[in-house]
């Protein structure tokens, strides 16, 4: 039986972008295993995430998002294009060199979803996949050994749309995950959104993933 964090307050745990602490990267992951929730940095804004195996987990985050679970459009973030095989049917050569190009980096790529998705995403026709450049939650995916399902944390105020201060968002987030990372300031652009599941590339959201990869 999975054990599902319900701290009143999250740990607030510092990580050095530079060179992770292995110590706390093992720290997170454990968190993570056991049903946790966690917002960690990315090359564009903060995210929050949990272990993409854990139904529970999948369920606060949808609850926290306001949601349903099986409609949602979380994002799923691999530490390479090895992971693609497993949730994403067979690609054909130019999309696979044009993820190659831009990944990791600033990009969620929209593709063909495969029959082996978890569960609550069984219905999907298509993934959002995320291969961040930021070597914090890369290795929080290493450790794990699966992708984490992730979703922006959104900030209520309408300049600045996402909240980019990792003390800020550990005040605002404190009584609803388990863990948040501070990683230093995260931007406040979020990914470039690309549609590879049809024949031609379609450009959903121009953010800070620069379109000169095509």
């Amino acid at each position: 039986m999975d054990y599902v964090y319900f701290y009143f307050m999250a740990e607030f745990i510092k990580i050095y972008p530079e060179n992770p602490n292995p110590r706390e990267i093992q720290k997170v992951v454990d968190v993570l295993k056991k049903g946790g929730l966690v917002i960690y940095p990315t090359d564009t804004v903060y995210g929050l995430g949990c272990d993409i195996t854990n139904i529970k987990a999948l369920e606060r985050i949808a609850k926290i998002k306001g949601v349903k679970l099986e409609k949602s459009s979380f994002s799923f973030i691999c530490e390479d294009l090895s992971n693609l095989s497993d949730y994403v049917k067979q690609i054909d050569t130019s999309t696979f060199k044009i993820l190659k190009r831009a990944l990791p980096g600033a990009y969620t790529f929209i593709l063909p979803g495969s029959k082996n998705l978890p569960n609550p995403f069984k219905k999907r026709k298509t993934v959002g996949i995320r291969v961040p450049d930021n070597s914090i939650i890369l290795s929080l995916v290493n450790l794990l050994g699966n992708p984490i399902v992730s979703t922006s944390i959104r900030d209520d105020d309408d300049v600045l749309e996402y909240t980019t201060d990792p003390e800020l968002i550990h005040e605002k987030w404190d009584n609803l995950v388990d863990v948040v990372i501070d990683g230093g300031y995260g931007d406040n652009e979020a990914s470039t959104v690309i549609d590879l599941s049809e024949d031609e590339p379609v450009i959903i959201r121009e953010g800070k993933g620069s379109l000169e990869i095509f």
